[in-house]
């Protein structure tokens, strides 16, 4: 026969079941608020999506070394978050909404888009958001992000990143700069030039280039250096087209030095070697990989970066010859 226990024992015991029985009511709320607007379970301590699927839709090209890196950042953050990720990229506005109204076609619960022509976003990004989609932006579009009604927004300001670009070529002397544009009517790269235009002392001539040809953007830079001689500082929207520009100096017989906005492994080399005088870092793996987790945390746990008021920004940051080393291994990595 069990002996009862004395009264305080008892009394203890009650509230202890009283306690377990709270914690479990508890837990069991926690799970409901859990659950994301999709139904799915929020599982952040796992670092599971539930097999949350998000699109990532770009203007990059392919083949295109800065758009790999964007790739490459949100692949990490959807091994992390457990998400199913998508890329597409096209450099037609036209093609790249279609792409977006793919993603909605298949029901996706998470979209990050690049706003580089911004009005042909409207369309589909008010479909994604009739859907119950929420959408994020990266890279291109700082100025536009909010009117289109998007979540959030992951990337340089152009036009600050422009001004620094101009007051860094003051500080080296230069005397008139040749702003490289590869992409017409792209309001990041043109938000470049004109910021560069507005804070440099020294005159600011735009060319426009076909940056779907690289033989041509060469020859087209090498002409003008041939008819103005007094060219003396190349400013390329690219990695790829500074490397470009440095051989169009020399085929040119110019004087002029050449510096970048964005940079890869090979432009690493180019700034450690002397060919480059500077490349501004945007970070395009940190965009990829925060635009993807930003939809991750949204769906999961409500959580929206800047209060869906003020973009996030990863960028401007100058890579020099006296610190590139710094980041000469992340780049030899493929991420930076």
């Amino acid at each position: 026969m069990n002996t009862p226990p004395p009264p305080h024992t008892a009394a203890r015991l009650a509230r202890v079941a009283a306690l377990a029985s709270a914690v479990c009511l508890l837990v069991a709320g926690c799970s409901v608020l859990g659950v994301a607007r999709d139904g799915k379970d929020a599982d952040a301590a796992g670092g599971s999506g539930g097999g949350m699927k998000v699109a990532l839709v770009t203007h990059g090209g392919k083949g295109d070394a800065f758009w790999d890196l964007v790739r490459r950042g949100a692949e990490t953050a959807a091994v992390k978050d457990g998400v199913d990720l998508t890329y597409a990229g096209d450099a037609d506005p036209a093609a790249q909404a279609d792409l977006v109204r793919d993603a909605v076609r298949d029901k996706v619960d998470g979209i990050a888009v690049t706003l580089a022509k911004p009005a042909a976003m409207r369309g589909p990004i008010a479909q994604a958001k009739a859907a119950g989609i929420p959408v994020v932006g990266l890279n291109s579009g700082i100025d536009a992000w909010r009117p289109s009604g998007l979540l959030e927004y992951f990337g340089q300001d152009e036009s600050v990143a422009g001004r620094a670009v101009g007051d860094k070529l003051d500080e080296v002397k230069a005397e008139h700069a040749l702003c490289v544009v590869h992409e017409r009517g792209n309001v990041a790269l043109e938000a470049r030039c004109a910021g560069v235009k507005k804070a440099f002392h020294g005159d600011t001539d735009n060319l426009y280039v076909d940056g779907s040809d690289m033989d041509a953007v060469g020859a087209t830079i090498a002409s003008r250096l041939r008819q103005d001689t007094s060219i003396d500082e190349v400013v390329t929207n690219g990695a790829q087209y500074a490397l470009s520009a440095v051989k169009a100096v020399r085929q040119a017989g110019s004087r002029a030095k050449v510096a970048t906005f964005d940079l890869n492994e090979d432009l690493v080399k180019a700034v450690q070697d002397g060919d480059v005088q500077f490349a501004v870092d945007q970070q395009p793996y940190l965009q990829g990989y925060l635009a993807v987790n930003a939809l991750w945390l949204y769906r999961t746990n409500g959580n929206v970066s800047g209060g869906g008021t003020a973009p996030v920004l990863t960028g401007p940051a100058f890579v020099t010859r006296s610190n590139v080393s710094a980041v000469a291994r992340f780049a030899a990595a493929g991420t930076r």
